[in-house]
């Protein structure tokens, strides 16, 4: 657990769904704390913000943006549209829903990260392809640090490798928790560094 914020404290808040809440792990195991570990022991004097929703799709998300970013949050990580592709919704919607989001950062001057996640074959390619470009598209035209796949350090090219997902074969373990936040950790560095610049 982060200690208590000094002035200097940056405040990030990160926007998700069960990934970012947790899901079926000890606390301490969940996503945030895991990666508030792995900034603080790089000398990084933020302080997350838990703002993940068990379920949440990408219109859960622009329907909270605006009391998720209150006066202290300097900074926002969005990690949403795992649950929109899961239940085969359309990625334009997503696609109008995060930028609605992105819209809230930029119109209260709070330096943002959008996190993207792969979309499954099996609703075909043109959904496929028409999520993947909904992330790279919106990621460019907001100009924020950007994680093309959350999930890719545990994903073979066969598909997610099950050492390191839960027994529901759909979020991760401690171990896999651990891996993304390796892989997750540089690029939150690279938005501390735009938050201070």
């Amino acid at each position: 657990m982060a200690g208590p914020a000094t002035s200097e404290t940056k405040v990030v808040a990160m926007l998700g769904d069960s990934l970012t809440q947790g899901y079926g792990l000890p606390v301490e195991d969940g996503l945030v704390p895991t990666l508030q570990r792995w900034l603080t022991e790089r000398g990084a004097d933020v302080r997350l913000i838990n703002a993940g929703v068990s379920g949440d799709t990408t219109a859960g998300g622009a329907a909270r943006i605006d009391w998720t970013l209150t006066p202290d949050v300097d900074g926002l990580i969005v990690s949403l549209g795992a649950n929109d592709m899961l239940r085969g919704l359309p990625p334009e919607d997503a696609r109008q829903n995060l930028k609605e989001i992105l819209l809230a950062a930029k119109d209260r001057d709070v330096q943002t990260m959008l996190i993207g996640f792969p979309a499954p074959l099996n609703y075909g390619a043109e959904y496929k392809s028409a999520f993947g470009t909904t992330y790279v598209t919106l990621a460019t035209e907001f100009e924020v640090v950007f994680l093309r796949n959350l999930l890719a350090p545990i994903q073979t090219a066969e598909g997610p490798n099950t050492d390191y997902l839960q027994s529901d074969q759909l979020h991760p373990n401690a171990e896999g928790v651990a891996l993304i936040v390796e892989d997750l950790g540089p690029r939150v560095l690279d938005l501390l560094a735009r938050i201070e610049g």
